[in-house]
């Protein structure tokens, strides 16, 4: 009897560090994904004109801005539908933060604007494939995605449908306020409500956690 309380404790740690790394290391591909999709010089994506706009407006950086608007999503979440707020998503938050600040220096970028173009569509699809890995690791979804997932669980949306409306809304807010427009901005709203149900789905059935 002991020995199976044992092996379950064990089992139930061992889950929780798997569903931890996959959490991380879906954030750092999503971080990625962002950068390389916003400075490929063809405007920025959903919820980065929103930072933009706010930026513009206050006396604040970037990631002050996006920290606010995760802050602001985090409690309506915590209102609408909590058990979309956990640990991971302030882990999220700060490794997602942090690893946008070290990835954007490094980023190569060519002459080329159809080159660019691509690098700017991978980063969408990096962005969409590291947000289904960490919304499956089930310990608190970004600030978006668990504004994102609790629409869908309590209206009973689409996901691709509703991420594609929230986008609409950050855009045209983010644009009022002097954010950025361009083509990454009609290609996120486009496909990464798309990809992200498909990346969640082919997740999913690969990863048993």
């Amino acid at each position: 009897m002991c020995g199976n309380k044992v092996s379950m404790v064990n089992s139930g740690k061992a889950n929780l560090f798997l569903r931890s790394i996959l959490l991380v290391i879906g954030t750092m591909i999503a971080a990625f994904g962002i950068d390389l999709a916003i400075n490929a010089g063809f405007g920025g994506a959903t919820l980065a004109i929103l930072w933009q706009g706010l930026s513009n407006v206050f006396p604040i950086t970037i990631g002050q801005s996006s920290i606010i608007i995760a802050v602001a999503m985090v409690l309506f979440c915590w209102f609408y539908d909590r058990k979309q707020i956990h640990v991971g998503t302030l882990v999220y938050q700060l490794v997602y933060g942090f690893c946008i600040d070290i990835f954007e220096p490094y980023l190569i970028y060519s002459d080329n604007r159809m080159i660019n173009f691509l690098l700017m569509l991978l980063g969408i699809t990096f962005l969409s494939l590291g947000s289904a890995l960490y919304s499956i690791a089930d310990l608190g979804r970004g600030s978006y995605e668990a504004m994102t997932f609790a629409l869908v669980n309590r209206r009973g949306w689409k996901i691709s449908y509703t991420r594609i409306g929230l986008d609409i809304i950050c855009v045209v807010t983010g644009f009022a306020l002097g954010g950025k427009v361009g083509l990454c901005t009609i290609a996120t709203i486009l496909i990464s409500g798309p990809l992200l149900q498909l990346f969640v789905k082919m997740c999913k059935s690969v990863i048993q956690i």
